[in-house]
């Protein structure tokens, strides 16, 4: 195949570090490309190689700087549109605002929809995420959207602890399905930490329902922003007797004094995103790469092979 005919992957500036090891699992070389601020604060973007014809791929996550991160994106796929890119896939490890995906009170907006509409905008042909907060998510889109899951790759980590007498604990009814494909492939029992809401930053605790007396725990939930719903969900496994607390996050948005405090003495997080600076002790955390999955997605959607194994 002529060189300028292999599809190209670019990086945001969201997340350089996983682009480069998703670049070197598929063994290619990143995209040039110029990522530029005006003095304003508008974003310039200049792909730097020729990209007619070629299926380009753009890996970013709307993390950290959501607002700013999307709209580089927009830009990005603009760009390639553009300079007439045969297909654009939009790599996104973690999907912005996606707990946003439906009205659950009154005046409020489905922001999880409108991204969805503005990277179909943008001329995005393709979606390639991981654990979406939502799977109806992917209805929003009109055109295909693969959703990968983390949980293989947390699993071989969370195996080297050797954890005995192993549960699965939900932290809140929401996450029951994630919780329920853990405890199935570790072939454990689950429970679940009943949690209500109260507002965007506090949650309140009903009931556990299970039983974690003299038991390893795994706690398992896709997004953490705060820490509060996890670090709640500890205390009240501790506090019925559960001998070892760990947790395995896919998405660690840890804003904040994240589990400062917390009864949790190990935490699984994947790389969809990267750490923050402060706030975390780098000591209770082990970060899991996710970047073979998404290589072996974007091989095979370049290969038009299935990518089923992978979901």
């Amino acid at each position: 195949m002529h060189s300028k005919n292999l599809p190209v992957l670019f990086s945001g500036s969201s997340h350089p570090e996983l682009s480069k090891q998703v670049a070197e699992y598929l063994d290619v070389s990143l995209g040039k490309v110029l990522i530029e601020a005006f003095p304003d604060g508008e974003i310039g973007v200049q792909i730097l190689e020729n990209v007619q014809g070629r299926d380009a791929f753009v890996l970013q996550s709307i993390a950290r700087r959501p607002n700013h991160y999307l709209m580089e994106l927009l830009i990005l796929v603009d760009a390639l549109k553009r300079a007439s890119a045969r297909s654009i896939v939009a790599v996104i490890p973690y999907y912005g605002y996606a707990r946003q995906d439906r009205r659950d009170k009154g005046r409020v907006p489905i922001a999880a929809k409108l991204v969805a509409n503005l990277l179909e905008k943008a001329g995005v042909t393709r979606v390639l995420t991981m654990d979406l907060h939502a799977e109806q998510i992917q209805g929003f889109f009109d055109v295909p959207v693969d959703n990968l899951y983390a949980r293989s790759a947390m699993i071989d980590a969370i195996n080297t602890l050797e954890l005995e007498n192993l549960i699965v604990v939900t932290p809140d009814i929401g996450s029951i399905k994630l919780a329920r494909a853990y405890a199935g492939q570790l072939n454990v029992d689950l429970a679940i930490v009943d949690k209500r809401r109260v507002n965007a930053k506090q949650v309140e605790t009903n009931a556990l329902i299970g039983d974690v007396a003299g038991k390893d725990v795994l706690l398992v939930d896709d997004i953490c922003s705060t820490g509060g719903t996890l670090k709640i969900a500890a205390q009240v496994c501790k506090n019925a007797g559960a001998r070892r607390i760990v947790a395995a996050l896919t998405h660690g948005v840890l804003a904040g004094d994240a589990f400062k405090e917390s009864a949790i003495e190990k935490m699984f997080i994947s790389n969809t995103i990267p750490l923050p600076l402060l706030g975390i002790d780098l000591q209770l955390v082990e970060v899991v790469s996710v970047a073979s999955l998404f290589g072996q997605a974007i091989d095979a959607i370049v290969s038009s092979k299935s990518i089923s194994s992978l979901v």
